[in-house]
């Protein structure tokens, strides 16, 4: 696959704001890239580290403070198995609408818990909502971080309304692409059903799924 079978908009992203060590795809290889936001806990994430261990499949978590506070079984889980466990701010505030002291805090507060708690030093980010500027690129840069956006995320977050579980799949699937970021919501009951056959119908097509940080 080259570079004109990848999303475009990523790629322009990608090439423009590398510079702050901001990932919105991944190299133009045969990997790809699972990860999962958790800004609350539903009784999923359980069984979603049950299937990866399974397929010895690595994920990044994208962690807020509530989260660490509420779960720490399962952040200290998700450390103890391989995974990558991420920055997810402390309030998950729109990160361009607060102040420089303001966003920094928001890293640096949940950095230091998790570090102080667990021994274990985060090193990726991701703002909340994927809302972004260029001055939140180089401050998170400034503060030891690498930026991880996405380039395949779908409508899974409403707990609701959630998508079918045959058009989940196929969605997700189909949509591989060397380097893809996959954005997932550990709070989807979808999510959690196919995960399994989603891990298997990406590598079916050639893919590995590798490891962020």
């Amino acid at each position: 696959m080259d570079d004109a079978n990848r999303p475009t908009s990523c790629l322009t992203f990608q090439q423009k704001y590398e510079k702050y060590d901001a990932y919105f795809i991944g190299e133009n290889q045969k990997n790809v890239y699972l990860t999962f936001d958790e800004g609350y806990e539903n009784g999923y994430t359980e069984k979603i580290l049950d299937v990866l261990k399974e397929k010895n499949c690595p994920a990044v978590f994208f962690v807020t403070m509530p989260y660490v506070k509420e779960n720490p079984d399962l952040i200290r889980r998700m450390i103890d198995e391989g995974h990558v466990v991420g920055n997810h701010t402390v309030n998950h505030p729109s990160m361009p609408s607060v102040s420089v002291s303001e966003a920094k805090e928001e890293i640096a507060g949940l950095h230091d818990y998790v570090l102080q708690n667990f021994n274990y030093q985060m090193t990726l980010f991701r703002p909340p909502r994927g809302e972004w500027s260029e001055r939140t690129l180089a401050l998170t840069q400034q503060l030891g971080y690498s930026s991880v956006f996405w380039s395949f995320a779908y409508r899974d977050w409403l707990t609701d309304d959630q998508p079918a579980q045959s058009t989940a799949l196929q969605k997700t699937v189909a949509s591989a692409h060397n380097g893809a970021i996959y954005l997932l919501h550990a709070v989807s009951s979808t999510n959690t059903a196919i995960l399994g056959d989603f891990i298997d119908g990406v590598r079916v097509q050639g893919y590995a799924f590798g490891r962020l940080g």
